[in-house]
């Protein structure tokens, strides 16, 4: 008979063991799918910012026999344009390059619309995304501006701040989004826990009241929480990076190459795991460690 009872028992706490384990793993499979939508989410904004040009003219009188010296000139200002503070990405675009752009967009293949290149040469740039800023877009253009040799810059300025709120606006629904599945993480996670710690509620107080101090009861369901939160974050950042495994195998790679960030983020999972189910143990197991034995029977 006491056989079969403590194989019950036994059955029971494995039971008890899968849930728990089962439900941190879904809980943390939600979270690092958010994680990994938002850390995407500010690749593909800063990529969209960076496609966000400006362009800088250089004169437009040019006479053919100083060409060889104002070559020299555009090249100069083209390595000093590289080293601005703003700049991602500078692109030099010569007479010819500016003449072939015009005439393949109104769809003209024959050279006989120009007599010759009446299109200044430019420097196309994109701008590094912190940039891309409506209170900073204005002080990057006087920067570029103040080059000498640079006559003009040209932006799209309405287009920039648009673009720019849109973003900024997507990115705060990701986050807020982020954080409501944390505190749902955080409440779902301690509800079984706490359920768990119900069913062992009459062990812990008679080992209270045979003697055992409180923190070697504590001891024990400490050990199996970190066990349990490790177990079910592995199994969630197990399911959740084969789900993106696939994702991106279907859709293609342009998304965060960037190991550094989901390093950072698997350990963002494990110590949410394992912090959660510690300390929600704790609470509940103290619960019962501070509460009168006719208080189990109604708890």
């Amino acid at each position: 008979m006491a056989k079969s009872v403590d194989e019950f028992n036994k059955k029971r706490l494995r039971s008890s063991n899968i849930t728990v384990v089962i439900s941190i793993a879904l809980v943390l499979f939600l979270l690092g799918l958010m994680g990994l939508i938002l850390i995407n989410a500010q690749k593909y904004s800063d990529y969209i910012k960076e496609q966000l040009v400006v362009n800088a003219y250089f004169d437009e009188n040019y006479d053919a026999k100083d060409s060889v010296k104002i070559a020299k000139m555009e090249a100069e200002v083209y390595q000093e344009i590289q080293t601005l503070a703003p700049v991602k990405k500078a692109t030099y675009i010569t007479r010819e390059m500016a003449s072939q752009e015009a005439k393949k967009s109104m769809g003209i293949d024959t050279d006989a619309l120009f007599e010759e290149n009446i299109f200044p040469s430019s420097i196309e740039i994109a701008l590094k995304p912190e940039y891309v800023d409506p209170a900073k877009i204005d002080g990057a253009i006087k920067v570029i501006k103040a080059v000498p040799g640079i006559i003009d810059v040209k932006n799209d300025s309405t287009l920039m701040v648009d673009v720019y709120n849109n973003l900024t606006r997507i990115l705060k629904w990701i986050l807020g989004f982020s954080i409501l599945f944390l505190i749902l993480a955080i409440v779902l996670i301690n509800n079984s826990i706490r359920l768990k710690i119900f069913s062992k509620r009459f062990i812990i107080k008679t080992m209270q009241l045979v003697g055992a101090k409180r923190r070697f009861i504590l001891k024990p369901f400490i050990i199996e929480a970190v066990i349990l939160g490790a177990i079910g974050s592995g199994i969630g950042l197990l399911a959740l990076f084969g789900v993106w495994y696939y994702f991106t195998s279907q859709i293609g790679s342009a998304f965060v190459q960037d190991n550094n960030q989901y390093f950072w983020l698997v350990l963002l999972i494990l110590g949410v795991g394992v912090f959660i189910t510690v300390l929600s143990t704790v609470i509940a197991t103290w619960r019962f460690l501070r509460s009168n034995v006719d208080d189990l029977y109604y708890s």
